[in-house]
């Protein structure tokens, strides 16, 4: 697979409803599709026209199938047989499922987000700059805080378009709002400098890199690292464990939900901006019950919309909009709380 194109991935199926399933999970995830049949449909000239860098072979019976022997002959490409029959979209089994088979994948032809990174270029180029929204009365004295370790820290999640997105929010995010953010963006590791200066280049709000032992503050967006966990300290501090994130995905969105709501609480949310996949779909209900929120970006906003669309369509998202509509919604959840500055030794730990 390059850096601008998606692996082509030939799936061979016999039956209609795995067939339907591979086909959705893999073009939300960013691969291609160059064929998708029954085995009784198709012959091997059929298979030699067709060019794929990968085959999915999901077979009942696999035993002296003449298609899966010519298959296993060629020299062009691998094959992955099949992951089992996939759950229902939105059952608790579907999220391990598709992780399994999208580790798999990832090894074998490579990551779709790929192509992130190499648009980032297009960003810093970027002069446009949109009206920032008007900061509320009842938040002036928020201005305050700036720089305090934030009692209320949400989390950025995007993968494909995602960037576009985030910087969009950002740049009409007013300063001096009683927050901290995570962002939790699918790239590859190489550009996690680039993504700070070209997101946070127009904001009011200061984009960095994270920091092991120190408290997400108000008026910052942390970077989630790419190469290693975050999770945090009892007293809310970041701590850099060492270890990898869960596969496929890194970050892994679903783990910084999980890690973010267990610390935070009610005291947290979540947006869903442009991308693929349904990472954070298995840590959403979890996310709910501690109290928080999860905000989605409106497909027709999306580059790709497979992320939040995953988290409408299992009933977790309670508010979508564009970008400058969930900053909006943001600063009216803040400005409802009629927050009250209080001294950091006042602060309740998280």
């Amino acid at each position: 697979m390059s850096e601008t194109s998606a692996a082509r991935i030939g799936v061979i199926a016999d039956t209609s409803l795995q067939r339907h399933v591979l086909q959705q999970a893999l073009t939300a995830n960013g691969y291609q599709v160059v064929l998708n049949n029954d085995p009784e449909r198709l012959q091997e000239e059929d298979l030699a026209a067709v060019e794929a860098d990968l085959w999915l072979v999901d077979l009942a019976q696999t035993e002296d199938s003449p298609l899966v022997n010519s298959l296993l002959e060629r020299d062009s490409c691998p094959v992955l047989f099949g992951e089992g029959r996939a759950p229902e979209r939105h059952s608790e089994h579907y999220p391990r499922w598709e992780r399994r088979l999208f580790g798999k994948l990832k090894r074998l032809v490579g990551d779709p987000s790929c192509v992130v990174g190499p648009r980032l270029e297009v960003l810093r180029r970027d002069e446009s700059q949109p009206s920032c929204l008007e900061l509320p009365a009842s938040l002036v004295r928020a201005r305050e805080l700036a720089g305090e370790p934030a009692r209320e820290v949400w989390l950025l999640a995007a993968s494909l378009g995602g960037p576009e997105a985030v910087k969009a929010f950002l740049d009409v995010l007013p300063a001096g709002l009683p927050v901290g953010f995570v962002y939790a963006q699918h790239i590859e590791a190489s550009f996690e400098a680039a993504l700070s200066q070209a997101v946070g280049r127009h904001s009011q709000w200061q984009v960095g890199q994270s920091r092991d032992r120190d408290r997400i503050r108000c008026g910052e967006v942390v970077i989630a690292p790419i190469a290693q966990e975050m999770g945090f300290d009892k007293d809310g501090s970041m701590l850099l464990t060492g270890r990898t994130w869960p596969e496929p995905y890194s970050p892994s969105i679903d783990q910084m939900m999980l890690n973010l709501a267990q610390q935070f609480g009610q005291r947290c949310g979540v947006i869903a901006f442009s991308g693929m996949g349904s990472d954070g779909n298995a840590a959403a209900a979890y996310v709910l019950r501690q109290g928080a929120r999860v905000w989605t970006q409106r497909a027709d906003t999306c580059a790709c919309s497979s992320m939040p669309d995953s988290l409408r369509e299992g009933g977790y998202s309670t508010f979508s909009g564009d970008p400058r509509e969930l900053a909006q919604a943001l600063v009216n959840h803040l400005a409802q709380q009629a927050y009250e500055p209080v001294a950091v030794s006042q602060v309740d730990n998280p």
